[in-house]
């Protein structure tokens, strides 16, 4: 299938490794011309080799922090200076910590928010414009699955992220006349370094070992197994081709069925 993204100009960040790496790799196999960022700067050169070289693509790697306003508003002008324009923008953060009620207090949440919630906007912000010059952009914010179902001991992200869709589903609204989508998607469990992190913190709190942990969640899933990030991936890449230009608005759920919920 021919996504139509072929020399697009697509904006992965925090892109150096997990499920935004897998995305600026897939983005780069349909023939878009990717740029990626991440706060590791070393690593984020080394994943801009390592897709260009399985892929033949152009690929340029910024280092930036989005929760850097200063950071993120270079990085967007160099982009814009070398390319002329963003037609994708695919907003990506690693997650806050894991924990319960008691265990942060006010400044963590504010944290949380400047780091899932607060950089989606400012990217957006700045990319929306050069998106309604052309009257074509795709905007896939990455969430969790946590915005449709909490998870025990993610407090943080429940309540971050859970910020984003409320933004995502009125920003699609305001920008839907200049042929702009906005989509999230919400990734259920995903074999990343995310949630290797995750299986370890449970052994150490519980007592118990990273076996455990996995065959926890897979039972709690109809798959009986957890995503990859190329499945993920793929996901991403149909929101941001031509072909889903009727598709806004929408929180899609690309969990195997781990959560309950209908909607």
């Amino acid at each position: 299938m021919d996504l139509q993204i072929k020399d697009k100009i697509a904006l992965i960040t925090a892109a150096s490794k997990g499920l935004g790496k897998a995305v600026a790799l897939r983005l780069s196999q349909e023939g878009a011309k990717v740029i990626i960022c991440s706060r590791n700067k070393e690593s984020i050169s080394k994943t801009e080799q390592e897709i260009s070289q399985k892929t033949g693509g152009i690929v340029k790697s910024y280092f930036c922090d989005v929760t850097n306003e200063e950071q993120v508003a270079q990085m967007i002008d160099g982009i814009i200076k070398k390319f002329g324009k963003i037609d994708i923008l695919v907003t990506n953060a690693g997650g806050p910590p894991s924990g319960g009620f008691g265990d942060f207090e006010i400044d963590d949440y504010r944290k949380a928010f400047e780091l899932n919630l607060l950089s989606t906007i400012n990217l957006c912000k700045k990319v929306i414009p050069t998106m309604k010059k052309d009257a074509w952009g795709r905007i896939v914010m990455i969430t969790s699955i946590s915005v449709k179902q909490p998870i025990d001991n993610l407090i943080l992200s429940n309540t971050a992220r859970t910020g984003v869709i409320g933004f995502m589903k009125t920003l699609s609204n305001a920008v839907a006349v200049d042929n702009i989508t906005v989509n999230s998607i919400c990734p259920g469990y995903t074999k990343t370094d995310r949630v290797e992190n995750l299986a370890k913190n449970f052994a150490q709190k519980n007592n118990s070992t990273e076996t455990s942990f996995y065959e926890k969640l897979e039972s709690n899933i109809p798959m009986k197994r957890i995503g990859t990030t190329s499945e993920f991936a793929q996901t991403v890449a149909f929101l941001a081709s031509e072909g889903a230009g009727y598709i806004t608005g929408v929180s899609l759920k690309v969990d195997g069925g781990f959560s309950k919920g209908l909607f």
